[in-house]
């Protein structure tokens, strides 16, 4: 059980981390050409999109499971 909290808790730490370093990394306070470097690692645009859709098909499977 500590194993699969251990490995609960990486993930959301790891998440965390990446969304707090791409928020730093495309802050309104970096200007010109920095800016233009500086990519972000995780489209989080897709990402909520991604998550949406997967939010949706689930609901979807759930209704049809439950109407059973």
């Amino acid at each position: 059980m500590q194993t699969f909290i251990g490995m609960i808790l990486g993930a959301l730490l790891l998440v965390c981390g990446v969304y707090v370093y791409d928020s730093a990394q495309t802050s309104s306070v970096a200007n010109g050409q920095t800016a233009a470097a500086n990519r972000t690692i995780v489209n989080w645009d897709v990402a909520a999109a991604d998550w949406k859709t997967l939010k949706t098909r689930a609901h979807e499977e759930w209704v049809k499971i439950a109407s059973k």
